[in-house]
């Protein structure tokens, strides 16, 4: 197996603050990997090195045999599927979900006045298909609910055929039954074989699909624990992160923590 991701030193200093701090990180082909973390942890700003949309201030961040810094990101971020909320508020209001997926094609949010083959169209609709929204694809995106855009989010992001699937939150702002629906679909694309390497960006252990090989763990931008997914949740790790003595229970390869009683 070969490096997707490999960080070494990694710091991102803003307004004199670290939003990461010395971060060394391998993720590699096969592995699909959770970061988590508290607020300000530094998980977005990890996100976005490893989507190649920021650089670091020290250290270097490797992406599919490239080095931020020596490459062209434009050819670079074709390879990397995206889903997140910042991506999803550059969709035109009146955008078709159809034209959301396809666009992907081109790197683009919007259509223009680009062509596509009709290879593109029945791929964009065939990932609508496999994620339960192709009777919406002549629907308006902005009129989508927040289950339905998450999945036309994810359709998009593997439309590419991305060597590398980051996903931001994608439970966020669900309800239980959207939230688990989703949550069992990415179950899926997990212990797909052929699917591309995953990043899952979450809160909270209960949106942590099973199937999820590894996880990375964040405070305060420096790593609390990396690794194996059982090695890296435990009781004493997610207490550490979190900074609040926690109770873990799994079940079924899925995930959850309450406030450990008081003595």
């Amino acid at each position: 197996m070969s490096d997707v991701l490999e960080f070494a030193g990694v710091s991102v200093i803003r307004g004199g603050k670290a939003l990461l701090d010395g971060v060394d990180w391998q993720v590699r082909e096969g592995q699909r990997w959770v970061v988590m973390g508290p607020n300000g942890a530094g998980k977005t700003t990890l996100l976005q090195i490893a989507s190649g949309r920021m650089h670091p201030t020290r250290g270097t961040a490797g992406i599919l045999d490239e080095v931020l810094g020596a490459v062209d990101v434009f050819e670079l971020r074709p390879r990397i599927g995206l889903a997140s909320a910042a991506l999803a508020n550059q969709i035109p209001e009146d955008e078709t979900v159809l034209n959301v997926v396809l666009t992907a094609s081109y790197g683009m949010t919007g259509r223009w006045r680009e062509k596509y083959e009709k290879m593109d169209e029945r791929r964009a609709f065939r990932l609508l298909d496999a994620w339960g929204v192709s009777t919406l694809m002549n629907r308006r995106f902005s009129s989508l609910s927040e289950g339905e855009r998450k999945r036309v989010q994810i359709a998009r992001a593997l439309m590419t055929d991305p060597e590398l699937l980051l996903l931001d939150e994608p439970a966020a702002g669900l309800d239980l039954a959207g939230r688990e629906d989703l949550l069992q679909r990415l179950g899926q694309l997990a212990r797909d074989e052929d699917a591309p390497a995953m990043v899952l960006v979450t809160h909270h252990l209960e949106e942590v699909p099973p199937g999820f090989t590894h996880a990375l763990l964040l405070r305060e931008g420096g790593v609390v624990a990396a690794g194996p997914i059982d090695e890296v949740f435990t009781e004493e790790n997610l207490s550490n992160a979190f900074d609040l003595p926690l109770s873990l229970r799994r079940d079924a390869g899925r995930y959850a923590a309450v406030a450990a009683a008081r003595s």
